[in-house]
Order: structure tokens, then C-alpha cells, then sequence
């Protein structure tokens, strides 16, 4: 199920994208700050790059490049 970003609460889009940033093998070999990376996780989401996919199953939140998702869930 996706969600939209602007639903959930700022602080809580704050750390799902700090969350996601700061996992093993998402940096770029680079010293990038957090800020950084975290502002452009979100420009990714308003821009609609990116998206929040829910698992309810799993329970479980992750963001996803919007190339990765299937067309009929965008519908």
C-alpha cells in the first residue's frame, strides 16, 4: 500500500527518511550530512520520485524510487 507523504507527521517523515538514509549501503562512498541526504530524500517525495510503500503484513515502512513500483499500484 503506498502512502501519501504529506499524511504522515513531519517528525515521523523525519525519521523514516533519516531512518532510510542512514542504512548500510545507501551512502554514495561519500561524507554527505545527514541534512543533506535527508533534503533530498524529501525533494525526491514531493516531486513524486519517491514514494512510501507500507507492508501491512511486515508492518513494516520503506521508500521506494517510483520506478520501482508496479503501475497498477499508482492507479
Amino acid at each position: 500500500m503506498l502512502i501519501p507523504h504529506h499524511l504522515l507527521e513531519a517528525e515521523t517523515l523525519t525519521r523514516l527518511i533519516e531512518d532510510f538514509v542512514t542504512r548500510e549501503g545507501t551512502d554514495n562512498g561519500e561524507e554527505t550530512p545527514l541534512e543533506s541526504r535527508v533534503l533530498r530524500v524529501r525533494q525526491a517525495l514531493e516531486r513524486g520520485e519517491a514514494l512510501i510503500l507500507f507492508e501491512p503484513d511486515s508492518q513494516q515502512c520503506q521508500l521506494v524510487a517510483k520506478r520501482d513500483v508496479p503501475k497498477e499500484w499508482l492507479d
